[in-house]
C-alpha cells in the first residue's frame, strides 16, 4: 500500500498516527476477511467491528468530550477513510458508520442529547448505529419522504416506512428523518432519536445486495411508534437543514471512500502488470495497458485531492455543498472506471472469484448511487454555475 501524497496537507503526529492505525489494520484484519464477508453475503462481521472498536477507530471521529477520538476535522476522517477502504470498501464503510449517526446529533443535538447519545459510542464494546432517510419513494429526494410524525401527549407517533438503511437491525440507536408537517415539503421535515425495541419500529428481512455485502441493509417499519419529545433533534422542521449539512460531510467522506477503493484495484493491477508476462515481456512494457494504469493514477489523485479540497473548506467553515458533491462525483466514477480497468488488466483471472478486482468492481458501484446519485450531484453541482 503505497504512501499518502501528503506534502500540500503536512500531517500532524497525531493524524500521522491514526492514518498509520487505520492502514495496519485494513493490511492485517481488513483484507483477509474481505472475501469472506463478501461470501456471507448478509451477515455483519461483527469480529471486526469489535476489534475496531478495541483500538478506537469506530469512534476516532467523534468529539473528545465523548471519550472517543477527538478527530473531528472532515480532512482526518478522509484520511482514515480512504485508507481503511484500500482494505475493502464495505467493511471501511461500516466501521465508520458511527460518524454518518452523530453528525445530525451534533448539528441539532442540545448538550443533554449529546452527552446521552455519543458517550456510549465509545470504548470496545460500542454499539451500532444508523442513519434512516430513504425510503421506497424517495431516495436523492429526501425532501419527499413521506413517513410522518403525528404529535400526541408527550411526544410524536411514527407512521411510515424506511428502505435501504444500512446496520437497520443491526444497530441499537437510529437517527430517522419524517414530516411533521407534510404540506411545508423540506421545511417539514424533523429528525428524532430511537432505540432498537422501540415498540411499533419492526425491520424487514435482510436485502440481497450487489456489493458492499459488509453492510446488512434493511427497511424499517414504523406502526404508531412512540418517540418521546425530548428526543427530537432541534425544532420542528429543522431536520432537513441538517440532514443537508450532514450530506456535505458523508459526500465528502464517501469521496475519500471511493478514493481507497480505485486506488486499491490501481495498486493491485499495477503489481499484477509488473509479474504477469505476456508475449515475452511484462504486461505493464505494453503500451496499452501502461497507458491504463497511467489514466488510473491519475484519477486517483484527482479523486484524492477534490475531496481533501471539499474536507478544507467544511473544516475552514465555508459552503462546501457544491464541492462534496464533486468530490464525491469526482471519486465515484473514478472507483467505477478504476476498478473495471483491474478487471480488464488480469483479463480472464480478474473475472474469477480467485481475485479481489471482481469484488471491488461490483462494491464500487454503490458510490454512484449512495448519498446522491452521479445525476445528482451534477444538479448540485451545476447550482453552483
Amino acid at each position: 500500500m503505497s504512501d499518502l501524497p501528503t506534502e500540500l496537507v503536512p500531517l500532524r503526529p497525531e493524524q500521522r498516527d491514526v492514518v498509520d492505525l487505520a492502514r495496519a489494520f485494513a493490511r492485517e484484519e481488513i483484507r483477509p476477511r474481505a472475501r469472506a464477508v463478501d461470501e456471507a453475503d448478509v451477515e455483519t462481521p461483527w469480529d471486526l467491528w469489535r476489534k475496531a472498536a478495541e483500538v478506537g477507530i469506530t469512534g476516532f471521529m467523534l468529539p473528545e468530550e465523548y471519550g472517543v477520538g477527538g478527530f473531528t476535522d472532515v480532512l482526518t476522517q478522509c484520511l482514515v477513510q480512504e485508507e481503511l477502504c484500500v482494505g475493502d470498501l464495505g467493511i471501511g464503510n461500516l466501521l465508520c458508520s458511527n460518524g454518518f449517526f452523530a453528525d445530525p446529533v451534533l448539528e441539532l443535538g442540545t448538550k443533554e442529547q449529546k452527552r446521552e447519545w455519543l458517550t456510549p459510542l465509545s470504548g470496545p464494546d460500542t454499539p451500532m448505529t444508523a442513519l434512516a432517510t430513504t425510503e421506497p419513494g424517495a431516495g436523492s429526494d429526501a425532501a419527499s419522504i413521506v413517513t410522518a410524525a403525528h404529535r400526541t401527549a408527550g411526544g410524536y407517533r411514527l407512521r411510515g416506512q424506511k428502505a435501504w438503511i444500512s446496520n437497520a437491525g443491526e444497530a441499537e440507536h437510529y437517527v430517522v428523518f419524517a414530516k411533521t408537517d407534510p404540506t411545508r415539503r423540506s421545511r417539514g421535515v424533523s429528525a428524532f432519536l430511537l432505540r432498537k425495541g422501540t415498540e411499533g419500529m419492526t425491520f424487514g428481512e435482510p436485502m440481497r445486495k450487489m456489493g458492499q455485502r459488509a453492510i446488512v441493509c434493511r427497511e424499517i417499519f414504523f406502526e404508531d411508534a412512540f418517540v418521546p419529545e425530548e428526543h427530537r433533534l432541534g425544532a420542528e422542521g429543522e431536520g432537513f437543514a441538517g440532514l443537508m449539512r450532514t450530506f456535505d460531510i458523508s459526500r465528502t467522506v464517501l469521496g475519500a471512500a471511493a478514493t481507497g477503493v480505485a486506488r486499491a484495484a490501481y495498486e493491485y493491477a499495477r503489481d499484477y502488470a509488473r509479474e504477469r508476462r505476456q508475449f515475452g515481456k511484462p504486461v505493464i512494457e505494453h503500451q496499452a495497458v501502461a497507458f491504463r494504469l497511467a489514466d488510473m493514477r491519475t484519477r486517483v489523485e484527482q479523486a484524492r485531492l477534490m475531496t481533501w479540497r471539499a474536507a478544507r473548506r467544511l473544516d475552514a467553515g465555508l459552503e462546501a455543498s457544491a464541492e462534496a458533491a464533486m468530490a464525491k462525483l469526482t471519486a465515484s466514477e473514478t472507483a467505477a472506471f478504476c476498478t473495471w480497468a483491474a478487471v480488464q488488466t488480469l483479463g480472464g483471472w480478474g473475472y474469477s472469484r480467485e481475485f479481489p478486482v471482481e469484488q471491488w468492481m461490483r462494491d464500487a458501484k454503490l458510490e454512484e448511487i449512495e448519498e446522491g446519485t452521479s445525476d445528482i450531484m451534477r444538479l448540485v453541482s451545476a447550482r453552483s454555475l
